[in-house]
């Protein structure tokens, strides 16, 4: 079994401009990979791998120089997410009839469409020590730990938020699976507004009002937005506060 923890990363802006230099040629070499597939099967009715794709990256590499500032595994799992895409539009495809649900072709993907980087193997590529989280071709990177792993960890997955904000999602296996115990009675549970629950039993949970406490957070940060929403698309400082919504 296997569960994600996730952490936030507090990265320097050296760092951070690496990070997102390695997302965009992740970026770039996902609509590579994603052109490739759709010509070998217009020009040939050829369904390329994910190993024959896996294949070609050192060719890419010597076609596009920046690539080699990305860890190599890095790369590697941008053809597994290419893999991915397809399996999932083809389930989709089959699935139409009983779901309703649209195929959805893989897309190219611009800059605000392509927000991480994934590392296949902790041990390799990646690791966490007392002083941050180590990554290959970036360096060590401050970490808020704020609870231990659990089980042995295999993969991390660092992302971006549209707000600006770094997270790593390290995916651990826990093992088995622990069997369900019967705890011999059952408690009844009221969901309310004052109160978020009320047990049966006589427990109160209170109602921590997460909303209420951001609402005049929220409040100003759209004031700032509808001061710039109405100039161009490519103003920096309307990007920014848009994000911020």
């Amino acid at each position: 079994m296997f569960k994600s923890l996730k952490y936030r990363l507090r990265p320097t802006k050296k760092q951070e401009q690496i990070l997102l230099a390695h997302i965009d040629e992740c970026r770039i070499l996902y609509n590579q990979l994603l052109c490739a597939r759709i010509q070998a099967w217009e020009k040939n009715k050829e369904s390329l791998s994910c190993y024959e794709q896996q294949a070609t990256l050192p060719m890419l590499k010597q076609q596009h120089v920046a690539f080699k500032q990305v860890y190599s595994q890095v790369l590697q799992q941008v053809a597994v997410r290419i893999d991915l895409a397809f399996k999932g539009f083809f389930r989709r495809l089959k699935d139409k009839s009983k779901t309703g649900e649209k195929a959805g072709f893989p897309r190219y993907k611009n800059e605000n469409r392509y927000d991480s980087i994934t590392y296949p193997q902790f041990a390799n590529g990646c690791r966490l020590d007392d002083k941050g989280l180590r990554l290959g071709s970036i360096g060590c990177i401050r970490i808020v730990q704020h609870r231990p792993l659990l089980g042995i960890p295999k993969s991390c997955t660092i992302t971006r938020t549209a707000t600006g904000k770094w997270f790593v999602s390290i995916s651990c296996d826990i093992g088995d699976t622990p069997e369900k115990k019967d705890a011999g009675s059952a408690v009844g549970i009221d969901v309310g507004l004052n109160s978020f629950a009320v047990t049966s039993d006589g427990q109160k949970i209170e109602n921590q009002r997460f909303f209420r406490k951001e609402e005049k957070t929220l409040a100003k940060a759209q004031r700032k937005w509808d001061a710039v929403k109405k100039r161009p698309k490519t103003d920096p400082t309307r990007e920014k506060r848009r994000k911020v919504i």
